[in-house]
This record gives C-alpha cells, structure tokens and sequence, in this order.
C-alpha cells in the first residue's frame, strides 16, 4: 500500500524528545509506570497497545494537559531544551507541539475556515499564515471546497482532515496523532496515511498513537509496546511487526 518509510534524516543525533521514568494517574488510577521512550528527528514512531494501555495519556502529558507524579519529558525545541513537565501547555504549542487528539474535537458550530484559523491562533506571521492555509487546501481540496460550511456537517473522514489541516496551521515540529483511524472507512484511512508520511518526508516529526498496529507499524520507523502502563517493548517498526508476540496479541496473526 505504501512506500517504506524513509530514515530518519537524524537518526544519529540526541532525540528532539525524550522521556524518562514517567509516572501519571488520573485520579485513582496510576495509568504511566515508568514510561521511558525517545523520539528522533524526522522519525515516525508509533506507540501501541490495547485499550487502557496509556496511550492517549502519554500524548496528553507530552502535550502538557496532564501533569506527572514523577519523571521527564525533554524536548529539544527551537530555544533549547525544556522539560515540558514544567510548562504550560499554550508553551508547549508554541514551542512547536501540536497534537492531533482522538475523536477529532473539531468546533462544529464553526465553519471550516473558522476552524483552520483557531489551528494559527499562537501565530502573529499573518503573511506566512495565509500561505499555509493555501497548503493545507492544496492537501485536502474538500476543505479548500467547504471553507464556509459548519464543520459539524462533514463526514468523519473530512472532520479528520479538518483535525490535521488544523494542527498543521500550527506549524508543528513534532505532531501528535491520537487514533487517526478512528471510526474511518478503509479508503479514508488510507488517505491519512498517505497524508501521514507526506508530512513526514516534509520535515514533520511525528508520535503516532494507533489502535490499528499493523498500518502503524507499516509507517513508522521506530514504535514502542504499552502494556497495563508500561513499555513492554521496542524496536523498529518492522522489528515489532515481525515479533511473534507482538503478531499475536495486535495484529490478528498467530491464531
């Protein structure tokens, strides 16, 4: 279906991100246990697991909306390094984070546009904003075509687009994704993972959470196994694909 990821263009440098002994609960629960992972350059890195594995509340610390009980996350941003665990997170946006969340959580009571818009909302370069709305309808043309339409209306694979064109008016460094996949017909998905590796090769370092481990891997240069909050395993993406373990419990092979 697609092309084998590229190298990262980094592979050898210092990780842009790089977490280490992370421990998150959400109320009574300890979800994170000693999570540590990195993130290079110009990689793909997917991080899989079951349900309740702690997923999406990795992405949600990464990206500030959660705070750890312990641990890093440094990440090595256009001023220097920063433990994000520190920040709030409008500076993590700003520093070049942008996360794509699960379900979308587009404004459906705004149109398209308006929505494009809220995407740039930390950005002053009004020239340069404008420029990148042109891109970001250049790559999904439906948005460019319903620019005025209620973002409530379109079908769930355009309100996927819109969530990625979205992110991306933010200028990220390093992109989110929570469960692009998520509800979406197969040749939608196919779609954004396209688009996924598109942006990739465009410079746009990428953390992929996906219930879908088999397309996950199939993308991702590097990924990392969740299990009950903890990293189970790592490795490269064919590396994973190919474990007989990881076959069995994620990617329906083994039976």
């Amino acid at each position: 279906m697609w092309s084998p990821p590229i190298s990262a263009r980094a592979a050898g440098e210092a990780p842009v991100l790089e977490i280490a002994g992370l421990n998150v609960s959400r109320g009574a629960t300890h979800v994170l246990k000693d999570v540590s992972l990195s993130v290079r350059a110009g990689e793909i890195v997917a991080l899989i697991g079951a349900n309740g594995a702690g997923k999406t509340t990795t992405l949600m610390t990464v990206s500030g909306l959660l705070r750890p009980q312990s641990g890093t996350i440094l990440y090595e941003g256009p001023e220097g390094e920063a433990d994000l665990a520190r920040l709030a997170p409008s500076r993590i946006v700003r520093s070049g984070i942008v996360q794509c969340p699960e379900g979308r959580q587009i404004f459906a009571s705004l149109t398209v546009e308006e929505n494009l818009f809220v995407g740039a909302y930390t950005r002053s370069d009004t020239q340069e904003v404008a420029e990148d709305m042109e891109r970001v309808r250049a790559l999904f043309p439906v948005l460019a075509e319903r620019g005025s339409q209620r973002a409530g209306s379109l079908s769930g694979g355009e309100q996927m687009m819109l969530a990625v064109a979205r992110a991306l008016l933010a200028r990220p460094r390093l992109l989110l994704m929570d469960e692009p996949s998520l509800g979406l017909a197969p040749q939608i998905i196919e779609r954004i993972f396209d688009t996924v590796l598109e942006l990739n090769r465009d410079g746009v370092t990428v953390l992929l959470v996906e219930q879908n481990a088999a397309m996950a891997l199939e993308i991702a240069h590097r990924g990392y196994v969740l299990e009950n909050g903890r990293v189970a395993l790592s490795g490269t993406g064919a590396e994973l694909a190919g474990d007989e373990n990881v076959r069995r419990a994620y990617l329906g092979a083994g039976q």
